[in-house]
């Protein structure tokens, strides 16, 4: 019997639904971003998919420091 290795969290993909959670958005506001090319993802067939550490740098990117 072969065992399949799990994958790191950074290998791991997020549909739709999964990122608007995540985000705590609508699908819609998802599919916008994906529309817009505003956001990284991926085509599995007809699919999209998001990469859990994509979605975590491109929240990242978004951060406003504080002013002083």
């Amino acid at each position: 019997m072969k065992t399949i290795p799990t994958a790191p969290e950074s290998d791991v993909l997020l549909d739709i639904p999964a990122v608007a959670e995540r985000l705590g958005v609508t699908e819609r506001f998802v599919r916008r971003l994906v529309e817009e090319n505003r956001v990284t993802y991926h085509k599995v067939g007809k699919f999209v998919r998001f990469y859990q550490q994509d979605i975590t740098d491109w929240i990242a990117e978004g951060r406003v420091e504080r002013k002083r």
